[in-house]
């Protein structure tokens, strides 16, 4: 049973950090690419999908992570778990401090409504986002350590 979930916490967490490692390095530049208003309008889209769904995935990584760490605290590799478990919940509170509000912005606007610093407030959001993806990359290192 504690193999099952220290698979199924590394598989979510690694799907995590997939999908946000592909928004930082290849979604964000094919939407800056695109011509005129398309790009503002799909970081916009993208915004409103993933500000959906990426909370759940996150809490639901942490609570998952959390438990290996706890039900694992006797057995090899624990400390690299909990210490994961720690660098998942800055990523959590980086993203309701830093990136959360950045994003309930960007995905209302249009553009007839977006603000005159629309680019410098999503190069702001992207520079957090590497912050975020180096922090939840650091964390998936470290579960797939403590497994071996």
């Amino acid at each position: 049973m504690f193999s099952t979930l220290e698979v199924v916490t590394t598989v979510v967490v690694g799907l995590m950090v997939g999908v946000e490692f592909s928004v930082a390095f290849i979604m964000n530049r094919m939407l800056d690419a695109l011509p005129e208003d398309s790009g503002q309008l799909g970081h916009a889209h993208g915004g409103r999908m993933l500000g959906a769904l990426m909370p759940f995935w996150y809490i639901g990584s942490l609570v998952l992570i959390a438990i290996w760490a706890v039900a694992g605290w006797h057995r090899d590799g624990a400390g690299l778990v909990a210490t994961a478990t720690g660098l998942l919940m800055l990523s959590v509170v980086m993203s309701i401090l830093l990136l959360v509000p950045i994003n309930n912005r960007n995905r209302t606007w249009t553009p007839e409504n977006r603000p005159a610093d629309w680019k410098e407030q999503l190069s702001r959001w992207n520079r957090y986002h590497y912050l975020r993806v180096a922090v939840i990359v650091a964390a998936f290192t470290l579960l797939v350590t403590a497994l071996v």
